[in-house]
């Protein structure tokens, strides 16, 4: 059996080197395919009557007008009183009725003309109340998720010198990925669908699709070049993608449906809110003893998830509970590291007032307390220790309270932060040709995060080719099942199954070209597009000449790797640490970026540049929903106020101030094979920034974000309360 491990470090050539991403020119030259680019002949553009209350029953559709008007191909009803729902509404702007029409401008103007009368039903849609339990336990709205006790935290608070108790949270913030969800469908006869699909999922959207039509799986193609981004919220199936496959087939031509920004942020996912109470305990001198939290949050009709409390601490002695608020805003969606950053907030905010409150530096006090970090308490405090050189912390960390003259103050913030990154399920087949050309075929599916690039440097690197000599095919369902991206799974498993075809490929080659080197097939390798025998390196052909022995024969391999396999290729568990520097301006409330550090272990990386990137991307993401990011709703109509890009903030290049990646590596690290980096590194700003800005100001922002209105009410209250922390 062949010996499947990733090459020593010496051996590698293109793995673990930089190298810009390979869709890089296609991109920015506007020459890359997103769903939103893909137009197919004859094709007819959807549009939907869109439910305007938050909860409602559906009594009564008048679509007569509609289907009368000139360029209106079709007309069908989405959600109606006959369905499995009784006709009701959970959220506004649900799909109601959905028309196809010979372009945008008569869709729309078919919308309009369609009647929907609605019977308004009570909602909810604030989130951030406080409920009390006998309200968790007897209403609709509020629901006991979760309730744990170990330890004994009574006698342990008893014990405690120091506790400390705050409220923290972190609000609903909305997806607003740069393309948004939809699809274009079309069936080539009538039992086939193809789909064009702004998908995270390839391998199995189609699936899913052919199931809400009555269709096998295996008759729904699936096809996308590019995506423009995800970030959980286009793993699964939308109504957009059934609609456009229904409109599709009844109009016998392809039907393209893709949202406007105004419905992409009300209802194409949103991360869930996280709010508790909490309370913490520690001796004098430091070491922590005791938890005791209750947390609630939302996240629309199913409620919000639980966040992992006390998050990444294994506090001895924890009493918690969660209350999971049902609501009328809109569906919760996966979104990188689901319900982390969250537990991130609540549990490294409340630490670091407790830190504040025995006088100790928050480094200091996680160091005392690093054993409680099992079982990365090495990476941890040997990632404490990169970081404070990068930042300067123990040189530059001063008490609560910026003491300097003026309005602007200065300060730091630290939070850590973990996740899995396993490698999921994959298939990949890598053909080597007898004109020395080499393919590579995947299901798989590249989301912005330069799987393409990592791929290729893998069979590169097996194959002693270059990059350039590699043809890669992802993006298709009719190519070796893959599995949709999601939990930082994807390099794991394509990197794994792309190296066991190569090697396997590269092996019976070699088995071919052996006898023309007077060598055994296990003497031999390939070196920088040449066979030769390893012991004497003079020995050689090039790779051309060593697949012209093939004859008219192509050397196909599938490699595969099933999740939680491999382990030496592939593995899970990472951790890492940030650290922040921010300026507050205590006059307006302004907060300001000056410099984040993300000190982050992925295992073994191979390609440095896309992993660097999506740490630098996740610190973009952080300051976002640190400072700007919040889903805003209108109490008394239910809807969303601030669905559109100018209300609705994102973090600029202005607002990001200095970012520094340092990706642990070398012995401990890089044997532990492939681990996923795209979600660990977005868990920890919103905890750093929002103790970096009260170590600046000496008083808790409590509830991101972290706005000037808050920071100026935090300020406001603290100096009414007889001054700061």
């Amino acid at each position: 059996m062949p010996n499947y491990q990733w090459p020593d470090v010496g051996k590698r050539k293109v793995i673990g080197k930089r190298m810009s991403r390979v869709d890089g020119p296609a991109k920015s030259s506007g020459r890359a395919k997103y769903t939103y680019d893909i137009v197919r002949p004859n094709m007819l553009y959807a549009d939907s009557v869109k439910c305007p209350y938050a909860h409602a029953k559906v009594t009564k559709i008048d679509t007569s007008e509609a289907e009368k008007m000139p360029g209106v191909a079709a007309v069908i009803q989405v959600h109606y009183p006959e369905d499995k729902a009784n006709g009701e509404v959970f959220w506004a702007g649900t799909d109601i009725v959905a028309v196809a029409a010979v372009d945008e401008p008569t869709a729309r103007d078919a919308v309009r003309a369609i009647k929907v009368e609605y019977q308004q039903l009570p909602h909810l849609v604030l989130d951030f109340k406080e409920p009390d339990l006998a309200e968790a336990q007897n209403s609709e709205w509020y629901k006991v998720a979760s309730k744990e006790t170990s330890g004994d935290p009574v006698s342990a608070f008893q014990q405690c010198d120091v506790t400390h108790q705050g409220h923290y949270g972190s609000p609903v913030i909305t997806h607003c990925c740069l393309e948004t969800h939809g699809s274009i469908a079309e069936w080539p006869d009538s039992d086939h669908l193809l789909l064009h699909i702004s998908t995270q999922n390839v391998p199995g959207i189609g699936g899913d699709v052919g199931k809400a039509l009555d269709l096998p799986a295996a008759n729904v193609r699936v096809q996308q070049q590019h995506v423009g981004g995800g970030f959980g919220s286009k793993l699964g199936l939308d109504p957009w993608g059934i609609i456009a496959g229904q409109l599709s087939k009844k109009t016998g031509k392809p039907v393209k449906m893709m949202l406007d920004r105004k419905p992409e942020l009300e209802m194409a996912g949103c991360r869930p809110s996280a709010y508790a109470r909490v309370k913490v305990g520690a001796k004098r001198d430091g070491t922590l003893l005791a938890w005791e939290s209750y947390s609630w949050g939302s996240g629309g009709p199913g409620g919000g998830g639980s966040p992992p409390l006390p998050y990444v601490w294994k506090i001895p002695n924890q009493q918690k509970q969660h209350v999971s608020v049902v609501n009328n805003i809109g569906p919760a969606r996966a979104w990188r590291a689901p319900n982390h950053p969250q537990a991130c907030v609540l549990t490294m905010c409340a630490l670091d007032d407790l830190a504040a409150k025995l006088n100790m530096d928050t480094f200091d006090f996680v160091k005392k307390n690093i054993d409680l970090l099992d079982p990365r308490s090495k990476i941890y405090s040997e990632e404490l220790d990169v970081a404070d050189k990068l930042m300067g912390w123990k040189a530059r960390w001063h008490p609560r309270g910026d003491k300097t003259v003026g309005p602007v103050k200065r300060g730091l913030g630290l939070a850590l932060h973990t996740w899995g990154g396993g490698g999921h399920d994959s298939n990949c087949d890598l053909s080597i040709h007898p004109d020395g050309s080499v393919e590579v075929k995947l299901g798989t599916q590249d989301i912005g995060t330069g799987t393409r690039t990592s791929i290729l440097q893998v069979a590169a690197d097996t194959l002693g080719l270059r990059v350039a000599d590699i043809n890669l095919l992802i993006g298709d369902s009719d190519y070796p099942r893959d599995s949709a991206s999601g939990g930082s799974s994807t390099i794991g498993g394509v990197s794994s199954a792309t190296l066991k075809a190569a090697i396997d490929a590269r092996d019976e080659l070699f088995a071919k070209v052996a006898p023309a080197l007077n060598a055994q097939p296990g003497e031999l390798e390939s070196v920088d597009g040449r066979v030769r025998v390893s012991a004497s390196p003079n020995r050689s052909v090039s790779w051309k000449e060593a697949c012209s022995k093939l004859g008219a024969q192509t050397i196909t391999k599938r490699g595969s790797h099933q999740r939680n396999q491999d382990v030496d290729l592939t593995n899970s568990g990472v951790g890492g640490v940030q650290m922040a520097d921010v300026s507050v301006d205590t006059e307006t409330g302004i907060v300001k970026i000056n410099k984040m550090v993300g000190v982050q272990d992925c295992g073994l990386i191979i390609s440095p540049e896309q992993a660097e990137s999506q740490v630098l991307g996740a610190l973009i993401m952080g300051v976002s929903y640190a400072l700007y990011e919040e889903k805003i709703m209108d109490q008394t109509t239910g809807v969303m106020l601030n669905s559109n890009m100018d209300t609705y903030r994102l973090a600029g290049l202005g607002d990001v101030g200095e970012l520094v990646v340092h990706l642990m590596t070398g012995p401990g690290y890089d044997e532990r094979g492939v681990i996923g980096i795209g979600e660990p590194p977005t868990v920890s700003p919103g905890a750093a920034i929002s103790n970096a800005v009260a170590n600046a100001i000496g008083v808790r922002v409590p509830y991101l974000p972290m706005t000037p209105d808050r920071v100026l009410e935090a300020l406001e209250k603290s100096e009414g309360e007889g001054g700061r922390a």
